[in-house]
């Protein structure tokens, strides 16, 4: 077995345990044992970046996320990310920015910043933060992040004259935060740990709070989640404007894999008219994912696929050899109209079914499943115009300061009025903007 074919099986194996349902059920009644046998109290930590924009969101929630459960919680501070989990970090700034000027009004949260707030002003706040005490968190880091945001530097040296440490202990406070954060296996701010599983933000703090409702630790008698978006696009929406998504899959995401069914939906039910333009895996684009990163994407997108009904299964990675030869067809498949179908039935047998999609008998079969005649797309095998359709895709959707996928452009049916988003659990607000346009 040469070394190639050794780490595949291991990425494979991997991938499987991450996203196993059996394994992640068998974990938690684990850790919930543990915790009772050590006779530990129901402990969240919640790590707290005060120049994180999603920081600001999920601060405004804190303190009705603590009075609905009988937990004990413990907020800490949190510096830099780790700079291996952040891959172009440029475009990753200014996207945290955009995309929370947008979510925010569906909270009915304040936002309107346009830059990150200044170091002086960052450590104004970092080291009132410092100081507070835990019961007092919530309410003091709503004034601290708003005035923060607001660039409102008297509003912080108010706060300061009653809550303040000096820098130096406000540093040390936030390594000591980074520590704990690194020790359980996360690297950003505004997220939730409870017993071996992270929860980020206000996208996936219901899963927690359904998780403590398990436990019977809510005070009221009915679960009811501490935010969600208050939405108002329909389920299906008829319009004489018609419009433009165009939709940037990779064959290696689980996360992609999870947004196809809605994707599909998406097209069933609205007026839109739907392009796929692939583009190459973070790790065929000489990228690297820390092993503690890549099993909270896989765990976490598992988690997304079973509440969005598109379970993810058994895994084959098609990294490689596999993933370039399904690759080499899409050109030819896409001008023959089916090229969402064809990354769509990619990723279910990637995701789902466990086959390696480079097997040549399984790519005639899939083309003939499309009713598309395999001779003449065949002739396109490992051919080589897929590269540079794949770039030029990457950059179209790196001008929206997209890295990532799944990635979406909204745009008029003239192609004007860009409006990109990343990742499947903003395809709400794909739906939210389309219901705009066509008022």
């Amino acid at each position: 077995m040469n070394r190639r074919t050794a780490s595949a099986k291991v990425r494979n194996a991997v991938m499987n345990h991450f996203a196993s349902y059996e394994v992640f059920k068998e974990n938690r009644k684990k850790s919930e044992e543990a915790r009772s046998s050590e006779n530990r109290p129901h402990e969240i930590l919640y790590f707290h970046k005060v120049d994180d924009p999603y920081s600001h969101l999920t601060i405004q929630f804190i303190d009705r996320f603590r009075s609905s459960y009988n937990i004990q919680f413990k907020p800490i501070l949190v510096g830099e990310e780790n700079p291996e989990t952040v891959h172009e970090p440029s475009l990753y700034n200014i996207y945290c920015l955009e995309d929370v000027r947008r979510i925010a009004p569906y909270y009915d949260v304040s936002f309107s910043a346009h830059s990150y707030p200044s170091k002086d002003l960052t450590s104004k706040a970092n080291r009132i933060l410092s100081a507070v005490e835990d019961v007092n968190f919530g309410e003091v880091g709503k004034k601290a992040s708003a005035a923060l945001w607001s660039a409102d530097e008297a509003c912080l040296d108010a706060l300061s004259k009653e809550y303040s440490v000096s820098e130096n202990d406000a540093q040390q406070k936030i390594r000591d935060g980074n520590s704990i954060r690194d020790e359980k296996d996360y690297y950003f701010g505004s997220a939730f740990y409870y017993e071996n599983e992270l929860y980020w933000g206000v996208d996936r703090l219901h899963y927690l709070e359904r998780r403590l409702s398990e436990l019977k630790l809510g005070t009221a008698h009915e679960y009811t989640p501490t935010c969600k978006p208050r939405l108002v696009a329909p389920l299906t929406l008829s319009s004489t404007k018609k419009f433009n998504l165009t939709y940037y899959p990779s064959l290696n995401s689980p996360y992609t894999f999870v947004s196809t069914k809605r994707v599909r939906q998406l097209q069933e039910n609205y007026p839109i008219n739907l392009i796929t333009k692939p583009v190459l895996p973070m790790l065929m684009r000489m990228m690297t994912i820390p092993t503690f990163k890549a099993k909270y994407i896989i765990s976490d997108a598992a988690r997304e696929g079973r509440t969005h009904q598109h379970e993810i299964k058994r895994i084959y990675s098609p990294i490689g050899k596999p993933a370039r030869k399904a690759y080499s067809l899409f050109p030819i498949i896409d001008e023959m109209g089916k090229g969402f179908e064809y990354i769509e039935a990619l990723l279910t047998a990637s995701f789902q079914d466990e086959i390696n999609i480079g097997d040549d008998t399984y790519l005639e079969g899939l083309v003939s499943s499309l009713k598309l005649d395999w001779s003449e797309v065949k002739k396109h095998l490992n051919s080589k115009q897929w590269k540079k359709d794949l770039n030029h895709n990457l950059q179209e959707m790196y001008a929206g300061n997209c890295w990532g996928v799944p990635s979406f452009k909204l745009t008029d049916d003239d192609g004007e009025n860009p409006f990109y988003v990343w990742g499947q659990d903003r395809m709400w607000l794909i739906q939210e903007e389309i219901a705009k346009r066509s008022s």
